[in-house]
């Protein structure tokens, strides 16, 4: 176990691009996995694609974006520890944060083939989704950008990201059931536009 870890942290150190998207698009899927069989119960009927678009997002969007943001993070100079902490939790959780969660729950829509539910699945889920992400995630990085070394700040918000991603598998596949067909919308509308003319 020892040797794997520092196995890994030799990987973060010489291709941290490759090795954060990997780490990424694997805890992405295994939170999926969690959400549909531990928590959903789905047992035999697991939706293997709903698992294959977490990981893809895990390993083609939000790694890659992430490694960048957190190197950029991390060449910030600032003119103390406390100030340093304290502004890259801010610039985390009030700039990164708000774009990151509206852009999982397009980027969800648009990989599920659903693009007309992009924006209401947004509206639906954006508030309740930001304000638990900072309820987790200002403490973790307050910790995180205090006392973890550069190079493994991103692999201890995986780690927690595991079960942020339970999480939000859970909330896109409630707002994906929640928004309605655009055929089945269009046909509740025209019923009722022909409910109000005879009225």
């Amino acid at each position: 176990m020892a040797s794997m870890l520092r196995m890994y942290n030799a990987a973060l150190q010489r291709r941290p691009m490759i090795t954060q998207c990997c780490t990424a698009a694997f805890l992405f899927g295994t939170g999926d996995i969690i959400a549909q069989q531990a928590i959903e119960g789905r047992g035999n009927k697991h939706d293997f694609q709903r698992t294959m678009r977490l990981t893809f997002y895990g390993g083609f969007l939000f790694g890659p974006a992430m490694t960048k943001w957190y190197q950029w993070l991390n060449n910030i100079k600032f003119s103390s520890p406390t100030k340093a902490v304290v502004s890259r939790v801010f610039l985390d959780q009030a700039v990164l944060t708000p774009a990151a969660v509206g852009f999982f729950f397009g980027s969800m829509s648009l990989l599920e083939g659903k693009p007309k539910e992009v924006i209401p699945r947004i509206e639906a889920a954006y508030a309740p989704t930001l304000v638990r992400n900072w309820g987790v995630f200002i403490p973790t990085q307050i910790i995180n950008f205090a006392l973890v070394p550069n190079h493994l700040r991103f692999v201890v918000v995986s780690v927690v990201s595991l079960f942020w991603n339970t999480y939000l598998s859970l909330a896109n596949a409630r707002q994906s059931k929640a928004v309605p067909e655009p055929q089945l919308l269009s046909a509740v509308q025209s019923e009722a536009e022909i409910k109000e003319k005879e009225a």
